[in-house]
């Protein structure tokens, strides 16, 4: 003769229903781990390799010149990376005096991609020795920035300018080929510009 089973008791349940609850919680960290550690999506990497000035002239205290700008960008996700809305500003002394839009592109997982930007700058005046001063007072580099005082008005035309060149990249990226997340880099650099002949003496970004 077969005896009945009894149904599982109460306790029983509840021991199932808190082994489960332990066993979703450590998968969850598990998951939170993998994701933070391998998954997890990061910015961009910009690097300037070199600028250069292939035209230069200085005309009635007004330069004008043509600025290439030579990087890298490293992409350092496990996806693909889509870039767009991406630019080149560059200034002097906290006027915008050139800009170009970075055309579309994709960078492949772990990889690197070299880009050149080279725009033509209108002429525009060079600054006067007071406000160059007053412009170039946050910054921290310390490469000399010349000027002849007492000639030409005083405007800053003696042995070098100074240029501020300033890239912004927008971009997405996927995780686990399911999820799309945004991201975004920047790079600022000082261009230091030998007046007499348009040479780059340095940069520093």
């Amino acid at each position: 003769m077969v005896k009945p089973q009894r149904p599982p008791s109460g306790r029983t349940n509840l021991a199932s229903c808190i082994v489960a609850t332990i066993f979703l919680i450590f998968l969850v960290i598990i998951v939170l781990i993998v994701y933070f550690t391998v998954f997890k999506p990061k910015d961009p990497k910009i690097s300037v390799n070199s600028v250069q000035l292939p035209s230069f002239s200085v005309s009635n205290n007004s330069v004008s010149f043509t600025f290439s700008q030579y990087i890298s960008v490293k992409n350092p996700n496990r996806a693909a990376l889509s870039h767009y809305d991406s630019s080149i500003q560059l200034l002097y002394s906290g006027s915008q005096v050139g800009f170009m839009f970075i055309p579309a592109g994709k960078i492949e997982a772990g990889r690197a991609q070299y880009m050149a930007a080279t725009f033509a700058v209108q002429s525009f005046p060079l600054a006067a020795a007071n406000e160059a001063s007053a412009a170039t007072m946050p910054t921290t580099t310390t490469e000399p920035i010349g000027w002849l005082g007492g000639s030409n008005n005083g405007y800053r035309v003696g042995p070098t300018m100074e240029i501020e060149s300033r890239m912004e990249m927008a971009g997405r990226t996927r995780v686990l080929n399911f999820f799309t997340h945004h991201v975004d880099a920047k790079s600022e650099c000082r261009v230091t510009i030998a007046v007499s002949d348009g040479s780059v003496l340095g940069f520093h970004c």
